[in-house]
């Protein structure tokens, strides 16, 4: 095997100025919990990681740039997959006369000169901003600092902005129900999306049986994967989500589902190739993921950054994060403790 030629590890070594520390919270889906999911039970979460103190935080959603893009390419990106994860922005667009590339230049324009105090009336102009900029988690952390007097239609938020508004207030979702409350604890106006599956754009010539390929791989986990899987369930159903962050932020949960998920791919035998086109994306997407990362915070050497995203991606980004110069990965463990 070809070895590389260029050490990069020792790069940064003698760098002047701070280095970032990044955390990445491995998250469960909390659209997944169950009807006896109590959002409250966050409360010990959300202070840990509020003491973290950071000052970004990304989460696992397509950007309005991202989406805008994949909607210009419907003979590459599907309509219905796209569906999946773009919300529509025409409404926005007529509420406020700015379409998505418009709408991201004014939210850029705004933030440049935002005062310390902020009207209730420039909170809700730059929240319908935001969501004409397709960006649904910004909009909702300018949304939760207005004090629930001043939650109403005005300043380019008409009747139905305000209804989706509301709605993301009991939206299970890590989003809104973890990334825009440390957001608001912290004084932060904005999250930054960094989701992209432009990635895993693989082509499958026969997607059921490819389905039922990867399904079969699934199907093999060993018993220690199973035994995680049950002891994350019951957390789940008690609603002991800061036991549960603690758990599949582990290194060990980590191993055996990643296992149990892309090993079995890589082992699984179909003359296709369906377990190695199924990890093709998904190191695509993730490798795409974290550059979008590394860009939000490339403006602000030193940052401490919060990255939430699905627990499965965690190793990918804590490895690829860790070989960035200046970039200190942060052990989860220890803030979850």
């Amino acid at each position: 095997m070809a070895q590389p030629k260029v050490d990069l590890s020792k790069l940064d070594t003698g760098m002047a100025g701070p280095r970032a520390q990044v955390l990445v919270l491995g998250s469960v889906h909390l659209s997944e919990m169950p009807k006896s999911f109590k959002p409250e039970s966050l409360d010990p979460l959300l202070d840990r990681l509020a003491a973290f103190k950071p000052e970004l935080i990304t989460i696992e959603a397509i950007s309005g740039e991202g989406c805008d893009l994949v909607a210009r390419h419907p003979a590459v990106y599907a309509p219905e997959d796209v569906d999946r994860f773009c919300r529509d922005p025409s409404p926005a667009r007529a509420a406020t006369g700015l379409d998505v590339p418009a709408a991201i230049a004014e939210v850029r324009k705004t933030l440049k000169t935002w005062p310390a105090q902020p009207t209730p009336a420039q909170r809700r102009r730059l929240a319908a901003t935001f969501l004409a900029a397709n960006d649904s988690a910004s909009a909702f952390v300018q949304w939760l600092y207005l004090p629930k007097s001043e939650r109403h239609v005005g300043d380019g938020l008409d009747a139905a902005l305000v209804a989706l508004l509301q709605r993301f207030e009991t939206r299970n979702n890590e989003s809104f129900q973890i990334a825009a409350p440390v957001a608001v604890r912290l004084g932060l106006q904005r999250l930054y999306a960094v989701d992209d599956h432009t990635g895993d754009n693989v082509y499958i010539d026969d997607p059921e049986r490819y389905g039922k390929a990867i399904q079969k791989a699934w199907d093999s986990a060993g018993a220690a994967a199973l035994a995680s899987r049950k002891q994350q369930d019951t957390l789940t159903e008690q609603s002991q989500m800061l036991a549960l962050y603690r758990l599949i932020n582990t290194p060990e949960a980590q191993r055996l589902k990643i296992d149990a998920d892309f090993g079995a791919a890589m082992r699984e035998t179909s003359p296709q190739h369906y377990g190695q086109l199924y990890v093709a994306g998904w190191e695509g997407r993730n490798l795409r993921m974290v550059a979008n990362i590394r860009a939000a915070f490339a403006d602000y050497p030193g940052a401490r950054v919060l990255s939430i995203v699905g627990a499965t991606h965690k190793p990918w980004f804590d490895n690829l994060l860790g070989q960035m110069q200046g970039v200190d990965v942060i052990d989860a463990g220890k803030i979850l403790k």
